[in-house]
């Protein structure tokens, strides 16, 4: 079954060429596809790998195997728990449900326009209006690595990727594409490069700096985290993002909050790790991040706080009953279970 559709922006202004539609099924990035330059879109449901989260509370992984969706397709039923959404830097996106439009004999759906609407208060710190400086046939070579990507062509995504910055070295888009297609096919140190580039030419672009972050945190190199997911945060976007829909911002603020608290708990920076651990939460509107509770039970436990500590351990074992690390968490709660009952007096019972 095919969906397909178009985005449109609420005040009619063009649409980012490098824009794309996601499909959340229940909390959960299942299916990524990129849009066309004209801003219309297909999707065959199941015929990408899903995305998602490793919920054992490692920094996830990139070469996860494709679950059953994407060998075999997606059940009609399921779909009535997925939605469309858009993930263009700079915007947000309203989402379309797909409960009733998955009816049986209907195998090519018009899902019409998803609205996007264009962020005002943030804006310049998630696009970069460089990319519209360049020139058209560095533009062609971006638009047809996008094509090419979308399509698993990663060789050829690659080169036009290459062509794209050779003829313009200042487009900060292309050497991100560029250094996403490179960590797909393993060539980290070489998409480490990529990515560094871009932040060099366009400081104000921050996706590269988050998927440093990842690549930082990976490595554990704690201090790289907290330089990286700084500047991201500096100033403070969440007094700024707080009144939308945050988990559709593109940049993932969730993550780069996530980030940031790992690496101030690392670095022994209980404060800051507790005040973006929070930040993380609030934002983390499906629940992606489940090992958010372990880090805040963390901090807690830290702070001698046991019963919070136990809250969040309590959390994190309804959002993920079968992790792999579930024994073991259990334990843990055990012993804060402990150490937060009240020492037993001694000798017979007061009988007054």
């Amino acid at each position: 079954m095919f969906l397909y559709g178009r985005v449109a922006s609420e005040d009619g202004s063009p649409i980012p060429n490098d824009a794309m539609i996601e499909r959340v099924c229940n909390g959960s990035v299942r299916q990524q596809v990129y849009t066309t330059s004209r801003g219309d879109f297909s999707m065959q449901l199941g015929s990408m790998a899903d995305s998602f989260l490793d919920a054992s509370g490692d920094p996830p992984s990139r070469d996860a195997p494709a679950s059953s969706d994407s060998r075999t397709g997606i059940p009609r039923r399921k779909l009535a728990n997925c939605e469309l959404r858009a993930s263009i830097s700079g915007f947000q996106s309203r989402v379309i449900s797909l409960m009733g439009l998955t009816e049986p004999g209907n195998e090519s759906i018009d899902v019409g326009a998803i609205v996007v609407k264009r962020r005002t208060k943030n804006e310049g710190m998630t696009i970069s209006a460089i990319p519209y400086k360049a020139p058209a046939n560095a533009r062609k070579a971006y638009e047809q690595g996008l094509g090419n990507e979308r399509n698993g062509n990663l060789i050829k995504a690659r080169k036009n990727y290459e062509k794209a910055v050779e003829i313009f070295p200042s487009y900060a888009s292309a050497w991100f594409q560029l250094g996403t297609v490179l960590q797909k096919e393993n060539q980290e140190n070489a998409a480490r490069a990529a990515f560094t580039q871009a932040t060099t030419v366009d400081t104000k672009f921050l996706p590269p700096y988050l998927s440093l972050a990842l690549m930082a945190l990976e490595a554990r190199n704690w201090k790289e985290v907290l330089t990286l997911t700084d500047h991201i945060l500096d100033p403070d976007p969440f007094n700024h993002i707080a009144g939308y829909i945050v988990d559709l911002d593109p940049l993932d603020y969730t993550a780069a909050y996530f980030y940031n608290s790992v690496a101030n708990y690392k670095l022994n920076n209980i404060e800051p790790a507790e005040k973006s651990a929070r930040n993380a939460e609030r934002l983390d509107l499906r629940t992606r991040f489940p090992q958010l509770h372990l880090l805040l039970a963390e901090i807690y436990a830290r702070k001698n706080n046991y019963g919070s500590a136990i809250s969040e351990i309590q959390t994190y074992l309804q959002l993920v009953p079968q992790s792999k690390d579930r024994d073991q968490v259990r334990e843990w709660q055990a012993k804060l279970e402990k150490l937060n009952d009240p020492v037993p007096t001694s000798g017979k019972p007061d009988q007054n």
